[in-house]
């Protein structure tokens, strides 16, 4: 039983899953090339954006012919955004594992009224994709961000099918090998893997998500910031910079400062190694130690970003309780920030193993959690 302290204090204690933290090295005069005050519409703004996009699409191996666009409202927004302007034409099934994909649930159930089929597992489980029919529009999680869970890889998608899919991959870009070809929508924001600052967006569309967007047009009004067309066509300027609405000229230069960093670590292999890294360090405690386990009991469905964990000690009296307690310990020591697991989520703890993290700091934070159980216990 571990009732000291242990000797060696993670560097940076930032473990939260979103905003996730900086980059090892991150100074904010990296920002001063930012075109503060200036038109995101002027040369020197449309440049800036066109220029995340084309390294977006460099780093993450986009193929030539899809769309990028950076678009408000965080990934949310690119999420509602797709399924607001593309769904309705065809057969839905919503598939969700977690507290985000049961939102998108929700607002297709609810709010579209959209009679879908919906399948839905627990928490730290997906749902078997062999009883999808992807002849239908499909919506789903890469990655559970809240359960830990991800897709293992693309093979159950066929090539040939005639329906959408829409992926939710906001904590799945830039740690994961994302099958191009098997995904139609792709979103994600740029506060998650890399670090970057919240309330934008990407949108990454397949030539046969612009062929339904400029032949399909839904029964429901569209507010302006989800509109992608215009007479029938794609509003193109939207996939080169024009931006539908106002962005932040700061968090684009942040962004390019993050993709100029994912560069530098090797590019996408070099962040899903720093990943699996950081993980890895989590499976050894896990190993280690009968009273922690992973919340997905299936290594092929772990994700390497949102690590998921929970208590199993038969003599801990209150599940909720017990882990929000080690969580507020370990922050009041300063070793781990925002760690606990998501208020919809089972109780336990959420590691952030993104690549902006490193090692040294997962390794170093595995005998504090030891601590922090041991004296919770010791606590009851």
């Amino acid at each position: 039983m571990t009732t000291t302290q242990p000797a060696t204090r993670p560097e940076n204690p930032r473990f939260s899953s979103g905003p996730c933290t900086k980059p090892l090295g991150y100074t904010l005069d990296k920002l001063a090339d930012a075109p503060l005050g200036r038109s995101h519409r002027a040369a020197v703004g449309k440049s800036k954006l066109l220029e995340a996009i084309e390294t977006t699409r460099d780093v993450l191996g986009i193929p030539a012919d899809y769309k990028i666009g950076i678009v408000p409202g965080s990934d949310t927004g690119a999420v509602e955004m797709a399924m607001w302007s593309m769904l309705g034409q065809r057969p839905v099934e919503m598939l969700a594992w977690e507290s985000f994909g049961a939102g998108w649930v929700t607002d297709v159930v609810k709010q579209l009224k959209i009679d879908a089929v919906t399948k839905i597992a627990d928490y730290g489980q997906i749902v078997d994709f062999d009883t999808v029919n992807f002849d239908n529009d499909v919506v789903f999680t890469w990655n559970g961000t809240t359960s830990g869970s991800r897709v293992p890889n693309g093979d159950k998608i066929p090539a040939g099918r005639d329906g959408l899919t829409i992926c939710d991959a906001t904590s799945a870009a830039f740690a994961m090998d994302l099958p191009w070809d098997k995904l139609d929508v792709t979103t994600f924001s740029w506060q998650k893997v890399l670090g970057g600052e919240a309330a934008h967006g990407m949108i990454i569309l397949s030539p046969v998500a612009v062929e339904r967007l400029e032949t399909y047009t839904p029964a429901w009004p569209l507010p302006k910031i989800f509109r992608m067309t215009k007479g029938g066509k794609l509003i193109d300027g939207i996939f080169k910079g024009a931006t539908i609405n106002t962005p932040s000229m700061l968090a684009v230069e942040d962004y390019l400062v993050a993709l100029d960093w994912a560069k530098s670590q090797g590019g996408l292999k070099g962040l899903i190694a720093r990943a699996d890294a950081n993980t890895a360090e989590v499976e050894k405690f896990v190993e280690a130690h009968d009273w922690i386990a992973f919340l997905s009991d299936k290594p092929e469905e772990r994700s390497n970003t949102s690590v998921c964990v929970k208590f199993t000690d038969e003599r801990i009296k209150d599940g909720a309780a017990f882990a929000k307690a080690v969580a507020k310990r370990l922050e009041n020591e300063g070793v781990a920030l925002d760690m606990g697991a998501y208020r919809d989520a089972p109780a336990g703890l959420r590691i952030w193993c993104g690549g902006t993290v490193e090692a040294s700091d997962v390794a170093a934070l595995m005998p504090w959690i030891d601590w922090a159980f041991n004296a919770e216990i010791e606590a009851q």
